[in-house]
């Protein structure tokens, strides 16, 4: 599902040159895979341990039924493969997750927010504030739909639209 590779190799290189990675995620199951693959990246040492944040309501609830009921997960996971990352912090109120992108900043960090093709949601305000920086970065992690934000960014888009403002 994730090249971790290439996945691995983003995130070394943004966090080197001191950048947050966002990314765009479902809610559900997505975030989870996502979380795995960091969790298994930071526990093998081919990324550096750096605050990663779900920034997502439904990915937050959806996180704490897997914890209390690990039977509603695939087969492939458990909830310990997702909540070994030292530093995870779920970002529930809208204040938080303003807070991740503003001026109060936090450094490198990993933010995976929803929705997964960047149509809506918090990932939104996220992609505006980063976006224009070339030391952040964006990792795409499943299918992008033709006409959304997410295939434009696949598909090299030099700006994207978001609230109504061409974003760089």
């Amino acid at each position: 599902l994730l090249a971790h590779e290439g996945f691995a190799d983003v995130i070394r290189r943004t966090i080197e040159r001191g950048g947050s990675i966002v990314i765009p995620a479902f809610a559900i199951d997505r975030t989870e895979i996502v979380l795995k693959t960091i969790s298994d990246l930071e526990r093998e040492g081919r990324i550096p341990d750096v605050p990663v944040y779900v920034n997502s309501p439904m990915g937050v609830r959806a996180l704490r039924v897997y914890q209390s009921q690990p039977g509603e997960l695939r087969d492939d996971l458990r909830p310990e493969d997702f909540v070994k990352i030292p530093d995870l912090t779920t970002v529930e109120s809208t204040e938080d997750s303003k807070k991740l992108t503003g001026a109060e900043g936090h450094g490198p960090a990993i933010i995976i927010s929803s929705s997964g093709m960047a149509t809506g949601g918090r990932v939104l305000h996220h992609l505006q504030a980063l976006l224009p920086d070339p030391k952040n970065a964006v990792i795409l992690t499943g299918y992008q739909g033709v006409g959304t934000r997410g295939r434009q960014l696949s598909e090299g888009a030099d700006q994207v639209k978001i609230n109504g403002q061409y974003v760089p």
